[in-house]
């Protein structure tokens, strides 16, 4: 009986230790990450531009994966000239990508 109680016992051991590794291996594997990806996998989105997808999903009324002039609303509408590089009347992703930033506005 005794021996039964020894070996359940070095059982659960070997167990708990391997499962103390496995959390510890994880732990380290998340923090040697880069930091970039990181962050945008852990952290929650906090303002910022919209991606292209969620304008797409917003303006796009005819599906065609651009957004034409005639589609485009809100402040995209004002700076629609300036994103639109090739003038083909059409913003895609790259374009966006590319867009100069706005300025930061200076709050006092």
């Amino acid at each position: 009986m005794e021996t039964i109680t020894k070996t359940i016992m070095v059982f659960a051991l070997i167990f708990l230790f391997g499962a103390c590794t496995q959390k510890t291996q994880e732990a380290t594997t998340t923090a040697n990450r880069p930091s970039t990806e990181r962050s945008q996998q852990d952290r929650p989105k906090r303002g910022g531009p919209p991606q292209f997808s969620e304008l797409l999903a917003k303006m796009d009324s005819n599906n065609d994966g651009l957004i034409s002039a005639s589609e485009v609303q809100g402040r995209l509408k004002d700076n629609f000239a300036t994103i639109d590089a090739n003038g083909d009347g059409f913003i895609t992703e790259t374009e966006m990508a590319n867009a100069p930033k706005p300025k930061r506005r200076i709050k006092n």
